[in-house]
């Protein structure tokens, strides 16, 4: 079956506006353009449009979604197989984030007691949840199951008053890293302000510091696409700028590499 834009947009619940975005960006093309001018979308194309709205459910970038359904070695069934246990995994945080919130309502109400502690599990849960599903394996391979346990525990027994303040350094990095790549200078005040920030919002998560691996890592924030799209979802080029001012600041050889 073949369908207009029109046709495929109220199907799949979203805008024609979207799908004509879709195409212009190379992301979903239409199987052909009939002779009245009017998109015109295949069997495929519908299938490759669920698999890019499964990727938007879970919160993946446009240009990473781009990147993987255009790649000639994309396979579908294994993405679907893939987006199945990451629904799972996403259902698992919900439970928990549910669980959380009608224990809050018996303590409200006097039926139970929960320390603050108890109040933000959840949370917690959910952000180590959600970075093992993103970066769990590779984070495994590289450092070890050792290392990564530390690190979730530690990031579990977080207080309140840590947890804001780990989300208040997150985005303090964010800004000062934005305003430093205006300069143009990794080894300028504000992108060494940058590097000094990151430095402190890793102590949430790792056990003991290094200058090494905190070098390590900014090559990875390069490397990787995922972390490369993260930094540069606003500024093109920015993960390579905060990559080259951590080296600078650990002192790694090669920090313009």
């Amino acid at each position: 079956m073949e369908y207009t834009v029109q046709k495929l947009g109220r199907l799949a619940g979203i805008s024609t506006r979207t799908l004509r975005f879709y195409d212009e960006i190379g992301l979903l093309k239409p199987a052909r353009t009939n002779a009245s001018g009017y998109r015109i979308y295949g069997q495929a194309e519908v299938g490759k449009l669920q698999q890019i709205l499964f990727y938007r459910e879970l919160g993946v970038h446009l240009d990473q979604i781009k990147a993987i359904v255009t790649d000639p070695a994309f396979d579908g069934e294994a993405a679907l197989r893939r987006h199945r246990e990451q629904l799972l995994d996403k259902r698992k945080q919900l439970d928990a984030l549910i669980a959380n919130v009608e224990k809050t309502i018996a303590s409200a109400e006097g039926r139970t007691d929960m320390s603050d502690q108890e109040k933000f599990e959840g949370f917690k849960q959910r952000m180590i949840d959600e970075n093992e599903q993103q970066y769990g394996k590779e984070a495994r391979e590289k450092y070890g199951d050792d290392a990564v346990n530390r690190s979730n525990a530690k990031l579990k027994g977080m207080t309140q008053e840590q947890h804001e303040q780990q989300n208040r350094l997150t985005q303090e990095v964010l800004g000062t890293l934005a305003e430093a790549f205006k300069t143009g200078d990794p080894a300028g005040e504000a992108a060494q302000r940058a590097a000094d920030l990151h430095r402190q919002w890793l102590s949430f998560y790792w056990d003991g510091y290094s200058k090494e691996a905190h070098a390590n890592l900014a090559q990875m924030y390069v490397d990787d696409e995922r972390f490369r799209a993260y930094y540069d979802v606003n500024q093109p080029g920015t993960a390579e700028f905060l990559r080259d001012a951590i080296h600078i600041y650990t002192g790694a050889a090669g920090g313009g590499a």
